[in-house]
C-alpha cells in the first residue's frame, strides 16, 4: 500500500485518525503537530501501527522544491514545512495531501499528485507575480515598488492544469 504525504492541516482535519491508510510526514511537520490528541497518545500509536512515519528529505530535494517555489513565484509565502513535505512527496513518488495553495502550485509544478481535504482543490496553477498598481513596473522579491513605495500587490498568471 503506498503512503500518503500530510501537511499540518490533514492532522488538525483528522485524516490520520480516521483511516486505515499509510501516511508519512516530515519530523517539523511533526513537530507542529505532536500537541494534536497527546493525552490519548494517537499519534504514537499511529506510528507503533506503522500508519505514520516520520521522514525526512534529501537536501537535494528541498533544493529542488526551492527552485520550484522560485519559478512559481510561491517563495516568499511557503514555509520550511511546506518544502520539506513537498520534497517528501517528491522523493517517495507519493499523493500529497493539503488544502494549501501554494504547496499545491509548487507540487503541481513538481508533477506531484495533490488531493484536498476541506476543498474542491486549485483549479488552476501559475505563477506569481508583485505588481504596483500605482506605476505599473512588476518586481519578484519585493514588498514595496523602490520607485514610488506604494506596497505591492500579487497576481497569479494562470495556467489551466
Amino acid at each position: 500500500m503506498d503512503s500518503k504525504i500530510l501537511d499540518a492541516t490533514a492532522f488538525y482535519a483528522g485524516i490520520p485518525f480516521v483511516s486505515n491508510d499509510s501516511f508519512m510526514t516530515t519530523s517539523i511537520v511533526y513537530e507542529e503537530i505532536q500537541h494534536i490528541k497527546a493525552k490519548q497518545g494517537a499519534l504514537e500509536m499511529l506510528q507503533q501501527t506503522n500508519r505514520l512515519q516520520i521522514r525526512d528529505p534529501s537536501e537535494k530535494n528541498i533544493a529542488i522544491v526551492k527552485d520550484a517555489s522560485i519559478k512559481t513565484g510561491d517563495s516568499t509565502t511557503i514555509s520550511k514545512q511546506d518544502m520539506s513535505i513537498i520534497a517528501l512527496a517528491l522523493e517517495n513518488d507519493c499523493e500529497l495531501i493539503t488544502d494549501d495553495f501554494a504547496v499545491t502550485n509548487v507540487a503541481k509544478q513538481l508533477k506531484i499528485k495533490t488531493s484536498p481535504l476541506m476543498t474542491k482543490g486549485i483549479k488552476t496553477v501559475g505563477k506569481w507575480i508583485s505588481y504596483c498598481s500605482i506605476c505599473g513596473k512588476e518586481f519578484s522579491k519585493e514588498k514595496e515598488c523602490p520607485i514610488c513605495g506604494n506596497k505591492l500587490n500579487r497576481k497569479l498568471i494562470k495556467k489551466s492544469i
